[in-house]
C-alpha cells in the first residue's frame, strides 16, 4: 500500500510551547514542526526562523507580545527552506528592518528558492494552509560571509547588540545545507541551531552536505552550550541534554550516509538503497515525528552524495512526486 506523499496526511495541529531558556532567550516549539527562537533585548528583538507563512508568524508574534513590546527589528534565516522563511513579511509591521542570512543561503535562494517554495508547499499542506498570505520569496537585507571553521577557515561573524544582550551570528560549516547559520548568545550559553541540530524528530537531509555535517556538529559542541533551540523537537536545557541533541543528529547523519555509501558500492538502485537504509534506521528512528516524510528524500540525497554528486540536485514538485512514486511498493 502506498504511503501518502510527504506530510499530506498530517493535518492535525501541534501543541505549541513558548518557554524562556535564559534571561533573554526563548524557544517556540511545536511537537516536531519547525521551531523558532526569540532573543529579547532592552531595545530590540531578534527572531530566528520566521515560520512558513505570515499567518503562522502572527501566532509567534502574539506569543512574543505576551512578554515584550519591543520592536522585532531582526529576523534571522538559519537557511533557505520555505517552511523557515516565508513568514518573514509579517514582522515588518512589528519593526523588522533587517533580514539576516549567510552568503551561502543567499546563493541558494537565488539558485533554487522558487523551486523549493513550490515543492515544500505541496509537501506540507497544513503548514501552508494560508499560502495566499505569502508575498513571494524572502530576501536577506544583511548577508554574513564566512568560511568553515572545521577546515581551518576563519568564519565571518556578525554581532548584533539588542540592548543588554549581544548575539553572534555565523556559518559554522556545511550540514543541513551549505549555508546554515546559527545564533549564539555567548553570555547566556544559548544556541539557536536551525536544522543543523534536531531532537526526536526527522532530520531532513535532502539538500545536505552529509560528509561535512559531523564536523560542523563538533564545532557546535565546542561552544559548550547550556541550552539549544534545535530546528525540530523540544528545546534542550543543560549541557548534557544539548549533547544528547547533537549526538542524536550525528547518529542519524552518519547512519544514513554509511548506508548510502554501502548501497552505492553494491550498485543498488534507489529502491534497494531505501530498503537497505531502513534496516539500520527504522529500529532507531522509526518512531519520531516526520520520519516517513524525511526518509525518502534523505536516502535519495545520501545515495547521490555517495555516488559523487556533491551539489544536491534541485527538488521540484515534479521530482518530489517521481521520487516518491519510485519508492512505493
Amino acid at each position: 500500500m502506498s504511503k501518502a506523499f510527504a506530510s499530506q496526511a498530517d493535518l492535525s495541529d501541534k501543541k505549541i510551547t513558548f518557554e524562556q531558556l535564559s534571561p533573554h532567550c526563548w524557544a517556540y516549539t511545536a511537537e516536531g514542526d519547525p521551531n523558532s527562537g526569540v532573543i529579547i533585548g532592552d531595545k530590540f528583538i531578534m527572531v530566528s526562523d520566521a515560520t512558513a507563512t505570515p499567518a503562522m508568524a502572527r501566532d509567534l508574534i502574539a506569543r512574543i507580545r505576551t512578554v515584550s513590546d519591543k520592536p522585532i527589528k531582526y529576523v534571522l534565516l538559519t537557511h533557505y527552506h520555505a517552511v523557515r522563511v516565508l513568514g518573514a513579511s509579517a514582522f515588518a509591521a512589528e519593526g523588522a528592518t533587517e533580514v539576516i542570512a549567510s552568503q551561502g543561503t543567499l546563493e541558494l535562494i537565488i539558485e533554487r528558492g522558487q523551486e523549493d517554495m513550490k515543492s515544500e508547499m505541496e509537501r506540507f499542506p497544513r503548514l501552508f494552509r494560508n499560502a495566499e498570505s505569502v508575498p513571494g520569496l524572502t530576501w536577506p537585507t544583511m548577508v554574513v560571509g564566512g568560511g568553515n571553521p572545521a577546515q581551518g577557515e576563519a568564519p565571518g561573524k556578525l554581532t548584533v547588540d539588542l540592548g543588554g544582550v549581544k548575539v553572534q551570528i555565523w556559518h559554522p560549516g556545511p550540514g543541513h545545507t551549505r549555508g546554515d547559520t546559527i545564533a549564539w548568545v555567548e553570555a547566556e550559553k544559548v544556541l539557536f541551531s536551525g536544522d543543523l541540530v534536531e531532537y526526536e524528530a526527522g532530520v531532513y537531509t535532502g539538500d545536505a552536505q552529509l560528509e561535512e555535517w559531523p564536523a560542523t556538529l563538533e564545532a557546535l559542541r565546542a561552544l559548550k552550550a547550556e541550552a539549544i533551540v534545535p530546528g525540530r523537537g523540544e528545546a534542550m536545557k543543560g549541557n548534557a541534554n544539548v549533547n544528547k541533541a547533537l549526538d542524536y543528529t550525528q547518529r542519524w547523519v552518519e547512519t544514513l550516509y554509511r548506508c548510502g555509501r554501502e548501497a552505492a558500492a553494491a550498485n543498488m538502485d534507489l529502491k534497494a538503497a531505501m530498503a537497505h537504509t531502513r534496516q539500520a534506521m527504522d529500529p532507531v528512528f522509526g518512531h519520531v515525528f516526520i520520519y516517513e516524510h524525511c526518509l525518502p528524500f534523505d536516502v535519495s540525497r545520501a545515495y547521490d552524495e555517495a555516488r559523487g554528486i556533491k551539489t544536491p540536485r534541485i527538488w521540484t514538485a515534479e521530482r518530489d512526486q517521481e521520487m516518491w512514486a519510485s519508492l512505493q511498493a
